[in-house]
Formats: structure tokens, sequence, C-alpha cells
């Protein structure tokens, strides 16, 4: 059964423009060498002119103001293009910005941000990145948290992002619990080639989408990270945060596998989901352990939703119990008797049956596009 209340997930972020060539309009020699060396950093080639030519005209398509993804106009050059169309993804950058009619030069382009450098470099290489990486819609990143021990978390995060994959979504599924036992061994993949935490638990700046979901392991048409089996259980939060931001970037679905205890590397990884499924079974004892796992969750998400697995004893209901931990419930998932051997024996949680079905119905109505996968 698929419970409907609370309505889809939203995702966040909005549409960034394509991929292409940014354009770098100044004449400062300093400031053009710090805005090229920033746009190496970020892999992109940008375009270069000292002014944008005829206004309005085809010049200013052929310099490329109108086409640009990203438009980085040096303090220097505000004067020399205040006619030009306005447009978003126009930012007035310089080193000295102390000049309070700054911000009427930035007025008069139309410039979306006033960035002084270095202190605006990194957020600058980043905005870069993602026109050189063609971001767009980030991928819809969806959590998914055990309310007490056993409770299936990590089967129903398997069964999600492989069912996401069967109906043609780019599916990353990232393990965030170190204590879990692995989520490629639970997909059957604990030998297969890729990195795993410990190759990125020095991330600290940005990394490149592209280059983190070619690293990973793929198993069952979706990339896997997860644990290797040394025994490194830490990974800090600065790269939790890097490494999910880039699994998000281009787009899809990422599903994270997270533990019960919300710490600060976990709490970066739930400030960038957009929902949270409590996982919880159906008896009182363990709707009040997901009370206060629910607690600390909510200090952080945005959305957090309940899932009710297994029959409801003790007089309640799956709405009972949604209404107990404050929280709209997002279904029931049955619990199925011959699930454990099947997964035993090299079938991922979610190929087939009630599990698989709980799935896509989630998936239609979170994405509206995915059609259910026959089970």
């Amino acid at each position: 059964m698929v419970a409907g209340g609370g309505g889809p997930p939203v995702r966040a972020g909005g549409t960034a423009p394509g991929g292409g060539r940014p354009l770098i309009v100044t004449e400062d020699p300093l400031l053009l060498d710090d805005l090229l060396r920033l746009c190496a950093a970020a892999g992109a080639e940008p375009h270069v002119h000292h002014a944008v030519p005829e206004h309005g005209g085809a010049g200013a398509q052929a310099a490329g103001w109108e086409t640009a993804p990203l438009v980085l106009v040096g303090d220097d050059a505000a004067r020399r293009v205040r006619g030009a169309p306005r447009r978003d993804g126009v930012y007035l950058v310089g080193r000295d910005l102390g000049d309070p009619s700054v911000w009427r030069r930035a007025v008069e382009i139309g410039a979306q941000a006033v960035l002084r450098l270095p202190d605006a470099e990194g957020a600058l290489v980043d905005r870069i990145a993602d026109v050189a990486e063609g971001a767009g819609r980030p991928a819809l990143a969806v959590g998914v948290i055990g309310g007490s021990g056993g409770a299936g978390a990590s089967t129903l995060a398997c069964a999600l992002a492989l069912r996401a994959a069967k109906g043609g979504e780019r599916t990353i599924l990232i393990d965030a619990d170190p204590l879990g036992g692995g989520m490629d061994v639970l997909l059957g993949g604990e030998s297969a080639e890729g990195l795993r935490w410990p190759d990125f638990a020095a991330s600290r700046g940005r990394v490149g989408a592209g280059a983190l979901e070619e690293s990973l392991p793929e198993l069952h048409a979706l990339r896997v990270l997860s644990w290797d089996r040394g025994e490194r259980v830490v990974v800090p939060p600065a790269a939790m945060r890097s490494v999910v931001a880039a699994a998000r970037r281009r787009g899809g679905v990422v599903v994270v596998d997270l533990p019960r205890r919300v710490d600060e590397a976990v709490a970066e990884v739930l400030a960038q989901l957009d929902l949270v499924l409590l996982v919880v079974p159906g008896g009182l004892r363990s709707v009040a352990a997901a009370g206060r796992v629910a607690a600390g969750v909510r200090m952080v998400a945005r959305d957090v939703r309940v899932v009710v697995r297994g029959r409801c004893p003790d007089g309640l209901d799956a709405e009972a119990v949604a209404g107990l931990l404050g929280a709209p419930l997002a279904g029931e998932v049955p619990v199925e008797v011959g699930l454990p051997g099947r997964v035993a024996e090299g079938e991922p949680p979610g190929a087939r049956g009630m599990l698989a079905r709980f799935c896509d119905g989630f998936w239609q109505r979170a994405l509206g596009s995915v059609q259910g996968v026959p089970a």
C-alpha cells in the first residue's frame, strides 16, 4: 500500500542554464589572470572580451552576452556594458569593491551579485563549474533512516535506488552509515571495482560530479558509494557535504542510507535532502524509539515522512503511528517472508514483489515522469 499523505516531495533549487563557455568582460590584466585561473580550476574555457559591442544587436550575440550561460564583468568594464540587454547570470567582479558606488554600477548592468576577490573565489569556482558541467535541476535526494534497530531502512534504501534506476533515472545510492555493513554487500558487489568512502575522506573543496559518478562501482544500473572493509568509520563533515553535493549536481535521483545517530557529518547530509523517510515498525516500543530519532532529524531536515513497516499491533494503524510521530504518512511496506532468503542468494532488495511495488508507487508520485517497472 502506498499512502498519498503530505503530497509528493518538492525538489530543492531551480533550473540552471545549460552547459557552455562563460563570458569574461574586462581590460584589467590582473583581474583577467585571476578569472582565467578560476575558470581553469573549474574546468571551463571562457570567452574573453573587453566590452559588449553593439548593445542589443547582432554584435552582442556574437560576443556571447545573450547566449553565454554566465557573464563575469570586471568592475573596470561596468561602464562599457551599461546598455547591454538585461539577462540572468551576470556578476560584477573586482578586487577593490569598497566604493559604495559599486552597487549602483551593479544595478545599472543588471548584475545578479557583486563578488569581491579573493574572498569569493570558492563560490565563483563553484558557479563556473556548474556551467562547465551543464548543471541543471539537482537530483531529487531522498534519505532513509530507521526509527529503531532492525527497521529495514537499508533494505528500503537499496530497493528505492534499484527501482529508480530500473525506471530510467540516473541514480546514486550513498551509504552514510559506516556501521551498517555496506550497501555494496547488500547489492552483491563488495568486490566491485571503484572508490569507497575512505577514498573521499580528505575532500574539502568541490568534488566534480562527473568524476565522482565515474569513480563509483556500478551495480544493477546504479552507482554506489559505500564503505570498504577497513577500519575507518568517520568521514569529516566537509567531505560529506562536498560528495553529496556532487552526487546531486547532475540530476536524477540520490538515495542516502542514514545512520540513526545525527552527528555533524550526518547533519551535512540531511541539510541537502529533499525528503527523509523514517522507517518504523508498528509496535509501541518501535514508535517510542522512532520519536527520539525523528526529533534529531527534524532539527536539520526540511521534510520528514513516516513509512510503517509490517503490521501494527497494540491497536495501532499506520495513520496512528504517523500521527504519534507528528509526520505525514508516506506509506506502508509489508514484510515479505521470503525476502531475506532471496537477498542471501544474491537477489537485490526490490527486484520484485511487494517491496518493488511500493518503491515504484513512491517514485511515480515523487518524480511524475518515472513509470513503474512491472515486478
